[in-house]
């Protein structure tokens, strides 16, 4: 990942409510959350996590998968390992290999 990599996926999270729904999609883990769900615990108007969801996907931070008439989001970890990567490559006074224990903790997904 690069700077230009990099900015639209911080944009994305740089709004409370959008990095609310991404670390909702987190806590969900691999079963991920239908759209309707996420709505009713952020207490979200449906028209409102659409935009964000959309905009969150632009970004690369969720995937989604149709389920019938329900919509069912997933949190792209591998974005979000990639970002980390990029913001930490140049940790630790050049000692990169003391930051690899961070992202490895989350390789899980």
């Amino acid at each position: 990942m690069e700077n230009d990599d990099a900015i639209p996926v911080l944009s994305a999270l740089a709004l409370g409510a959008r990095l609310d729904v991404f670390r909702q999609l987190v806590q969900a883990g691999p079963e991920g959350m239908a759209a309707g769900e996420i709505a009713r615990r952020l207490q979200i108007r449906p028209n409102t996590l659409s935009n964000h969801l959309t905009i969150l996907s632009g970004a690369g931070l969720v995937r989604s998968l149709r389920e019938g008439r329900s919509i069912r989001y997933f949190a792209r970890m591998e974005t979000m390992r990639d970002l980390l990567g990029f913001l930490m490559r140049d940790c630790c006074g050049g000692r990169p290999d003391l930051c690899a224990p961070v992202l490895d903790q989350i390789a899980c997904a």
